[in-house]
C-alpha cells in the first residue's frame, strides 16, 4: 500500500473541517510566501486556511445582505457537494458518472415541462448556457445575426463575438424592456429576450417569442418563477422559445457552478452541438467537455423541498422586495426607480450621492447599477435570511 493512500481515504480530518465550519476559526495566520517542499499536512492546513476561507468571504446569508443575485445555499447542497468532491464523477463518460448522468436526466425531466421544453443539459453557468443556445441557433437554423436589448447580459455580446455573428443591440423603453418598435427584421435572426435583467430584474415582452427564426430567453435570474403558481404568469410565453437558460446557482439556491440550458426541440439542438471521438462511448453535447455532478445537489434540493418548497422561498423573496419598495416609496429622501418586477429593487437617495449613502450602510448590504448614465442603489431579494425591518432602519437613518 502506498504511503500516500491516507490522503485519499476517509479521515478524522473531515470531522475537523466540519467543526471549523460550525464555529469561529482561530485568528488568521499569514499564508506562506513560497511553496514548501514537504507541506504542513492536511489538519494543519485546515487550521491555517479556515480563517481566510470562512471569515474573509462575502456573507451572503447575513441578515443585512440584499446585494447580489448570489444566494446562500442550503446545507443539503453542502453535503452532496462534499460527496461529489469525494467521488469526482465525470459526465463526459457514462462509465465515470453513472448515477451523476441519471441525476441530471431526472432533474431535466422534472424541470423542462415548466418551460415547455423537451430536454437539455446542465452547464457551469448561464454564460455557457447562452453561448450553447446561440451556437445551436446558428448551426441548426442558420441564423445570421443576434438581436438583444441594451440591458441584455454581457454574455450575449460575448457569444456573438465567439460565434462570429453580427450583434444588434436595441434600445429599451421607459420600463427597461426591449423596445418592440425598434426591433426590425428578425426572419434571419436569433432574438434574445431577457427574463430578469441584471440591473433591474425587468422581463422583456415574452409575447415576442416565436417571431424570429430562433428565440432564446435568458432566464438566468427569473426563470425559477415558473415553479411558483403565484408568479408563473410573469413568464407566460416562455414555452414558445426555442431555447432557455436558467442559472440554478441563483434562484434555485445551488452552489456555483450550476445552470440549465433547455431546448424546445432537443433532438434538433443536439444534432448541431454534439461531437464524437474515438475515446468517447457517447457523443459529447454542448460547449463543455468534462463536467462534474452538479445535478446531484439540485436533485437533492428538489427532493427535499418539492416544487412548493421552491415556490414558497421564491414567493417570500418576491414579497420581501415588494415590502422593501413599498416602504421606500414612502420615504421623502428616497427616489424609487420603479416597483420591482422580479425581486430587484432600484432606488437612490435624494440629498446625497449613492457613494455617500452606501458609506453609511453596512458593507455588502446593497450593490449599485447604472441606468441612463446615473448611478442607483440596487437591492436583490436572493437572501431568505435577510431582515427587512433592520435593513429599512439602516436606510432611513442613512438617507436623513
Amino acid at each position: 500500500m502506498s504511503k500516500h493512500n491516507k490522503s485519499f481515504q476517509v479521515d478524522p480530518g473531515l470531522n475537523h473541517a466540519l467543526n471549523l465550519l460550525r464555529k469561529n476559526p482561530a485568528p488568521q495566520q499569514r499564508l506562506p510566501n513560497e511553496l514548501s517542499d514537504r507541506g504542513i499536512g492536511e489538519h494543519a492546513t485546515l487550521d491555517l486556511l479556515a480563517p481566510h476561507v470562512l471569515e474573509c468571504a462575502a456573507r451572503l446569508d447575513s441578515p443585512e445582505t440584499l446585494a447580489h443575485m448570489d444566494p446562500p445555499t442550503p446545507w443539503i447542497t453542502w453535503a452532496t457537494t462534499l460527496w461529489n468532491a469525494r467521488l469526482n464523477q465525470n459526465l463526459l463518460h457514462r462509465a465515470t458518472g453513472p448515477f451523476a448522468i441519471e441525476a441530471e436526466e431526472k432533474v431535466l425531466d422534472w424541470l423542462t415541462p415548466f418551460f415547455g421544453m423537451s430536454g437539455g443539459h446542465m452547464c457551469s453557468g448561464s454564460t455557457i448556457a447562452n453561448l450553447t443556445s446561440l451556437w445551436a441557433a446558428r448551426d441548426s437554423k442558420g441564423i445570421r445575426k443576434i438581436i438583444a436589448s441594451k440591458s441584455a447580459h454581457i454574455s450575449i455580446a460575448k457569444a456573438a463575438m465567439i460565434l462570429g455573428l453580427p450583434y444588434e443591440q436595441i434600445e429599451t423603453n421607459s420600463t427597461g424592456q426591449i423596445d418592440q418598435d425598434r426591433i426590425g427584421e428578425v426572419s434571419d435572426a436569433c432574438l434574445v429576450l431577457t427574463a430578469g435583467t441584471t440591473d433591474t430584474g425587468t422581463i422583456d415582452p415574452l409575447a415576442l417569442a416565436g417571431e424570429a427564426k430562433w428565440t432564446h430567453i435568458d432566464a438566468a435570474w427569473a426563470g425559477p418563477l415558473r415553479l411558483s403558481q403565484t408568479h408563473s404568469r410573469l413568464l407566460d410565453g416562455v414555452n414558445k422559445a426555442d431555447s432557455i437558460a436558467v442559472s440554478a446557482h441563483k434562484w434555485l439556491f445551488q452552489p456555483k457552478d450550476s445552470a440549465l440550458v433547455m431546448f424546445r426541440d432537443n433532438d434538433l439542438a443536439k444534432s448541431a452541438i454534439s461531437f464524437g471521438s474515438g475515446y468517447l462511448a457517447d457523443p459529447n453535447v454542448g460547449v463543455q467537455g468534462s463536467r462534474g455532478a452538479t445535478a446531484i445537489p439540485l436533485l437533492a434540493t428538489l427532493i427535499a423541498w418539492g416544487r412548493e418548497g421552491i415556490a414558497d422561498r421564491l414567493d417570500d423573496a418576491m414579497s420581501m422586495a415588494q415590502l422593501l419598495a413599498t416602504e421606500l416609496s414612502k420615504e421623502p429622501n428616497i427616489c424609487l426607480w420603479a416597483m420591482p418586477e422580479t425581486g430587484v429593487t432600484v432606488f437612490r437617495p435624494v440629498n446625497m450621492s449613492v457613494e455617500e449613502f452606501q458609506q453609511c450602510l453596512p458593507g455588502g448590504m446593497f450593490s449599485s447599477c447604472i441606468l441612463n448614465g446615473e448611478k442607483w442603489v440596487r437591492s436583490v431579494a436572493a437572501n431568505p435570511m435577510a431582515d427587512i425591518d433592520k435593513i429599512l432602519e439602516y436606510v432611513r437613518h442613512a438617507a436623513r
